[in-house]
């Protein structure tokens, strides 16, 4: 399937489940395995999200984020972050261009790499604060600052941005606000053996044809607006308010309801309501996806973790007893119920999240 094959907008929610199952198809026609997380990065392009992909070098990760942009018909920029790297090299600058024949001099913007609808920001945590700040802006407000003029972003505008976690010595690691603009922060294992294998054979074979489009731009514009549409019941989201409220225990113990003890001992800091908001609309999107008519409690369940793994800012006792953020969502979720809707305390919710 071509470009011109794919140009129908999607229409439905089946459509929209169709449309996933091409991209995921033509994904692995490069990439072996993962198929975690390649539902999680169509969860993220699904809500116009941004997500942080995080593993070791040598798992793909940079292959993985440019066959998703050439499976759509968008324009895809690939910026490497290094030490050196300035905001202007990113974003672009102002050149002054003179008229041969008045002589009159003028600024003329020329737009740099962010420019375009897929950002693969490879190493992101290379790049020194005062850069990483000027994407900040272009991921927040769609938008960038140069000369004091604001130039509009393309649409759609997904940022897929890679990092090591394992080297740090020569990086700059993103703060709180950066990582809290991420809509999901997706880690990237080893394969199994069966994958590794499938991957010496393909990459030691002859070389794989190129990814071509299957998703054209109204398309992935339909399915940003299906996933707005998709239902989801007040008891559901009563359900992601008290998972992300119950990450706040340090902070407002009374909120935290259900709080298992790990939290207690080991979050400093828990998650905003950026991440309700977030784990609601991820749910939405991998409901569409998956073909499901409404939102339940198991998508809420499903996209907990990469929701809010980046936003759990854990103490030094963590540290000490090597407890991970992973560990604190998972005992989050499986300790949090799905409240009874009869009772107060979901009343009191319901109320807070009637408009």
């Amino acid at each position: 399937m071509n470009a011109s094959d794919a140009a129908s907008a999607v229409r439905t929610p089946a459509d929209a489940r169709e449309a996933a199952g091409r991209l995921r198809t033509a994904v692995h026609g490069t990439i072996v395995g993962q198929d975690r997380v390649i539902d999680e990065v169509m969860i993220a392009l699904a809500c116009g999200g941004h997500a942080l992909i995080e593993g070791v070098p040598g798992l793909a990760k940079t292959l993985l984020v440019s066959t998703l942009a050439r499976s759509m018909s968008l324009g895809f920029s690939r910026i490497q972050f290094t030490p050196d790297l300035m905001p202007s090299d990113m974003t672009g600058t102002e050149v002054i261009e003179e008229d041969r024949a008045s002589g009159t001099r003028r600024l003329r913007f020329v737009p740099g790499p962010i420019f375009a609808n897929v950002i693969l920001a490879d190493e992101i945590n290379r790049t020194p604060p005062k850069t990483q700040s000027a994407l900040l802006e272009a991921m927040q407000e769609r938008q960038v600052t140069v000369g004091g003029v604001n130039h509009r972003l393309p649409e759609p505008f997904f940022v897929l941005a890679t990092q090591n976690p394992i080297e740090q010595e020569g990086t700059y690691p993103l703060p709180e606000a950066q990582l809290d603009r991420f809509m999901l922060q997706v880690k990237i294992g080893y394969p199994t053996a069966e994958d590794e294998a499938e991957i010496v054979r393909r990459t030691t074979g002859a070389p794989p044809p190129l990814p071509v489009p299957v998703l054209s731009e109204s398309d992935v514009r339909s399915i940003q607006a299906l996933v707005r549409e998709v239902p989801v019941a007040d008891h559901v989201v009563r359900y992601a308010l008290r998972i992300v409220r119950a990450t706040r225990a340090a902070q407002d113990p009374a909120s935290a309801v259900g709080a298992p003890k790990s939290v207690v001992d080991y979050v400093a800091w828990g998650a905003g309501p950026r991440a309700s908001q977030f784990l609601v609309l991820a749910a939405k999107a991998r409901a569409l996806l998956s073909g499901a008519p409404t939102v339940t409690p198991d998508d809420i369940r499903a996209v907990a973790v990469p929701v809010l793994r980046h936003r759990v800012q854990l103490n030094f006792n963590a540290q000490a007893d090597g407890v991970g953020a992973d560990r604190i969502v998972a005992d989050l979720v499986a300790s949090v119920p799905v409240e009874d809707v009869s009772s107060p305390g979901a009343r009191e919710l319901e109320r807070l999240v009637k408009p």
